[in-house]
């Protein structure tokens, strides 16, 4: 229950730091910004065997070590490399990052499985503590660097600008809401996919498979989310991804609980799992350049992790309340719809020049 605790407040604690990582990342730069979130979620680690109560757990885990998870997150290396790579290259850029998040967690979970088994969970925190180490210097690649020139309205406009424009433009607050059902979604799945397949009267290592399946897919997916969106429509994407997750759902709920059903439920939804955090990061930039990506992602971010928040909750919720995850199944699919429907309107193009006119 205290480990539970400390986990949602840090996915809390990491959607709240996510914007002002961002602006500080813009302001300051993104090596420095990475190099804080890495020592951060170090001194965390670090921490952790020493947390013996409820408080120090939830300050070392729950606090310190999220705090340098959102310093060292996605918004920020997604916009550091938009910055250094050319415009078409964004999209793959970004789906090669995202693929590298999954792989990493696809190699460190075996891993962290075989130390703790063998040699207790302390041992495995200094391995993750020693491993931090090992990557803090690699905060020094991805210094602020442009390759860009910024058009001469967007390098004119300071951060509250863009801020003040962006909440204005209905594109962008389509694009974060959207963001919201990925949360949603996938916190849900992260945290109760095993408690469905308990459901399902299935042995428990059908959800090492399935988790396992779900991360190796994500990676195909970023992959292809990558390639697609450096050649057509971003919006498309999303909305095409976000109602095969309801279709995907649905038909696992009418499918036989099996394990063959499973494994395919988990192969199709990895494919999806992550696949729209490139599209997402890509239209943002597209929308609003290269110059606050960091931050604005960073509030795209904060709309993901309460609907990642609302996910882990409302999933245990209606269990409690029902004896299964039926009711959050279809929740989860009709927020799928919502999101589909709600890409579509985006306009794929820059908004200052329209914004600055208007």
């Amino acid at each position: 229950m205290q480990i539970s605790f400390a986990f949602a407040l840090g996915q809390l604690v990491v959607g709240v730091i996510s914007p002002f990582a961002g602006m500080i990342a813009d302001k300051f730069g993104s090596g420095k910004t990475l190099f804080i979130g890495i020592l951060m979620s170090l001194i965390g680690c670090m921490l952790l065997p020493l947390s013996t109560n409820p408080i120090s757990i939830s300050i070392s885990l729950g606090i310190i070590s999220a705090l340098g998870a959102g310093l060292a997150g996605l918004p920020i290396i997604l916009a550091s490399v938009n910055r250094l790579v050319p415009a078409d290259k964004s999209g793959m850029a970004f789906g090669i990052v995202n693929a590298g998040q999954s792989l990493g967690q696809l190699i460190i979970a075996p891993i962290a499985g075989l130390v703790i088994v063998n040699f207790g969970w302390i041992t495995f925190i200094y391995v993750l503590c020693f491993t931090f180490l090992l990557v803090l210097p690699f905060s020094a690649i991805l210094k602020t660097q442009t390759r860009r020139t910024a058009s001469k309205k967007e390098g004119d406009l300071n951060l509250f600008d863009t801020l003040s424009i962006a909440f204005k433009t209905p594109s962008y607050i389509y694009l974060v809401s959207g963001f919201f059902v990925c949360g949603f979604h996938v916190w849900f799945i992260g945290t109760h996919m095993p408690g469905v397949i308990a459901v399902c009267g299935l042995p428990p290592t059908v959800s090492g498979w399935s988790l396992g399946l779900i991360g190796l897919f994500n990676i195909v997916g970023s992959l292809f989310a990558g390639w697609y969106i450096s050649r057509h429509s971003m919006k498309f994407f999303l909305s095409c991804i976000y109602f095969a997750r309801c279709i995907i759902v649905l038909l696992f709920l009418l499918s036989p609980k099996d394990v063959a059903s499973v494994l395919i439920f988990s192969i199709a939804l990895g494919f999806t799992y992550f696949s729209v955090i490139p599209a997402t990061a890509g239209l943002i930039g597209k929308m609003f350049g290269a110059k606050f990506l960091a931050t604005l992602f960073g509030f795209a971010m904060f709309s993901h992790q309460i609907g990642g928040f609302l996910g882990a909750y409302l999933g245990g919720f209606f269990y409690d309340l029902n004896g299964d995850y039926t009711v959050v199944w279809l929740l989860d699919a009709g927020l799928a719809v919502f999101a589909a429907l709600i890409h579509l309107p985006i306009k794929e193009r820059l908004v200052y020049e329209e914004a600055l006119s208007t």
